[in-house]
């Protein structure tokens, strides 16, 4: 079954080609039959895959399908590693995003793109599957532009709308900056190594003798790079914008996939993070950072997918958190559970937004809960599980996660607990401006309300399963449960010094997860007696806002911060490069020595009159010349 690993991605990118090259040909059926289709069977190979590995003693295997480049002592054969790590990627991949796919035929079904937007996908799903799959850096690396590019088709589908495709530009443009980090990183690990292969790689680090300033510039790199596709400080401003694709490209691409990239490369690199300690602590710093800076921002929020939004670059932070204290397992744990609530989340949320007639303001909305009962339960299971209540599945990630906080530094503990909090706070009082009190709507969308149809609805059901259960792969010691994901993933992170959880004393560890669920719990209930109880809606009027709220609204002005200092002196300073340098330097250069010969070929073209006498004055004055030129240099 892995000798077949290559069928994985060919699949989805055979279904980009025939959607694609018959997008005006086939009927949106078959198109979305066959867009389903080929990522199904990619899933079902995934299982097979899986199964086979987890199955085996050999927990690594390299397929490799054909030599690529070979100059002088580069050599990058274009093969893939599968191994426990890629192994659960494939399965995260390809399983949220067949359910997506088939959320997808009801979503866009009325969409005038629907052929085009199911080939985007599948494109997306083909370069996604790339990246996980290749077994060096160079092959990740094209499956990692692969989906920047696929995240600006399908940010900027509705293209025709201005600000639509100004996010996708952003989206881009921001990306690429990161993008940068990580090629010079693939550089100096060319250079320092001589290899760019993981399995080759690695081995070599820890007795490679290679300086550790080097190893803190290569990892600092890669965190760029992760900071740019995994969206944090500074390269986060991107991500809320990008919800001006269809709900389920969120879902999809800033939710269960291309946004954990960062997550994903950092765990495949854990070897060079786990010898480069000050890398790992400005990781936790800048993740966690992200984590609370974003939750106080969804606080405010009042678009339902600005506020998931947020929440997804939060929760990327909680995943940077545990990545910097030493919790790989734990950071990939919340990647996991993340994928089923928050694509779960997504997709409720444009449930809500089919049913309002593409309303996506929640101060209009309200009341929901008898109109949409399978979205309203489906979301409410989510919002439980993203706010880290037991048993759903964020508990048990968010509590490792915290748990190695607790045994790395207090302080990053503590500001990881009331970042929990204010989690649940957004979420629940998203949850109850949506579906509690009165409908808020006009009366065209009351009268329009509806659920949403089985292509749509059954997808939720699905995720809600996931995210009440999922959780219990990694359920910690404490119980008394073996940590089933530690012990698969022990083979990727076993030389990464990773710390074990159970290092902290079963009443420590009870207080720690008694604290965070109680947190979550206060919260859950203030937004309760808030939004649900006391039925508040947020006034669109900022004079109702005092200035800590403002600042919230406003996402602390970061975009306008950038602007100010970044974009326009930009602008100014190639204003003056275009009107100076280049147009009154370069140009003025060349078009004056244009103007030069012009002129002078002005003057001398009268010299030909086409005058007999004239000519022969001319030939006597030349002779005349000759001679005395000859005369003086005989004499000289």
């Amino acid at each position: 079954m892995i000798d077949l690993v290559w069928l994985i991605p060919l699949l989805p990118l055979a279904g980009f080609l025939i959607n694609g090259l018959g997008r005006n040909i086939l009927s949106k059926g078959l198109v979305g039959f066959i867009g389903s289709a080929v990522v199904f069977l990619s899933f079902a190979l995934s299982v097979g895959i899986f199964l086979e590995l987890n199955g085996s003693d050999t927990k690594s295997f390299i397929v490799p399908l054909f030599n690529w480049i070979k100059v002088g002592a580069l050599s990058i054969p274009f093969s893939f590693q599968i191994d426990p790590l890629s192994s659960l990627m494939l399965l995260i991949i390809t399983g949220i995003g067949f359910l997506i796919h088939v959320y997808s035929i009801g979503y866009m079904h009325h969409d005038a793109g629907f052929n085009k937007f199911f080939s985007y996908l599948n494109l997306f799903v083909f370069f996604m599957l790339l990246l996980v799959l290749g077994s060096n850096y160079i092959v990740m690396f094209i499956g990692w532009e692969g989906v920047g590019l696929c995240s600006y088709l399908l940010i900027g589908f509705w293209f025709t709308n201005s600000s639509y495709a100004s996010a996708a530009k952003k989206a881009f443009v921001m990306n690429r900056i990161g993008d940068l980090g990580f090629l010079i990183a693939v550089f100096l690990l060319f250079s320092s190594f001589g290899t760019l292969e993981f399995s080759e790689l690695f081995p070599k680090v820890a007795g490679s003798g290679v300086a550790a300033g080097t190893l803190t510039l290569i990892t600092i790199l890669l965190f760029v790079g992760a900071t740019g596709k995994s969206a944090q400080i500074p390269l986060f401003t991107w991500l809320p914008d990008a919800m001006a694709g269809p709900t389920p490209v969120s879902a999809l691409i800033h939710a269960a996939t291309m946004v954990t990239a960062g997550i994903y490369m950092i765990c495949r690199s854990n070897v060079l993070f786990s010898l480069a300690p000050y890398t790992l602590d400005i990781v936790a710093i800048i993740g966690l950072a992200t984590a609370f800076m974003a939750a106080t921002i969804a606080i405010t929020q009042t678009d339902i997918k600005k506020v998931l939004a947020y929440s997804t670059v939060s929760q990327l932070g909680y995943m940077f958190l545990g990545l910097g204290v030493g919790a790989f397992t734990g950071g990939f744990f919340h990647v996991i559970t993340h994928a089923f609530f928050k694509a779960l989340l997504f997709l409720g949320a444009g449930s809500v937004i089919h049913g309002m007639s593409n309303e996506q303001d929640m101060r209009l909305m309200g009341g929901l809960r008898k109109k949409l009962p399978i979205t309203f339960i489906t979301m409410l299971i989510g919002t439980i599980a993203i706010s880290g209540i037991p048993p759903f599945s964020g508990f048990f990630s968010k509590d490792e996660i915290l748990a190695h906080a607790y045994e790395h530094n207090k302080i990053l503990w503590a500001v990881g607990v009331l970042t929990a909090m204010f989690t649940a706070f957004y979420m629940f009082r998203m949850l109850f401006l949506t579906f509690s009190g009165g409908f808020r709507g006009t009366e065209e969308q009351k009268h329009h309300l509806h659920e949403s149809p089985a292509s749509m609805t059954i997808p939720l059901i699905i995720l809600a399963v996931l995210s009440a259960v999922g959780g219990f792969i990694g359920v910690p010691e404490v119980f008394g449960e073996h940590h089933w994901l530690q012990g698969f993933l022990s083979p990727v992170f076993g030389d990464s010094g990773e710390g074990e959880a159970s290092a902290l004393d079963h009443s420590t560890e009870y207080m720690l997860m008694g604290v965070s669920v109680a947190g979550a719990v206060i919260a859950a209930m203030v937004a309760y007696f808030r939004y649900a109880k006391n039925q508040y809606v947020p006034q669109p009027d900022s004079g109702n806002r005092n200035a800590l709220e403002n600042l919230s609204y406003h996402k602390y002005y970061i975009d306008e911060i950038y602007d100010a200092v970044i974009r326009r002196p930009l602008d100014i300073m190639s204003q003056f490069f275009f009107k100076v340098v280049d147009k009154a330097g370069i140009d003025g250069i060349v078009n004056g020595f244009g103007r030069s010969a012009t002129e002078a070929s002005r003057g001398l073209r009268l010299l030909q009159s086409g005058n007999t006498g004239f000519y022969i004055f001319m030939m006597v004055i030349g002779i005349i010349a000759m001679l005395v030129y000859g005369f003086f240099k005989v004499h000289s």
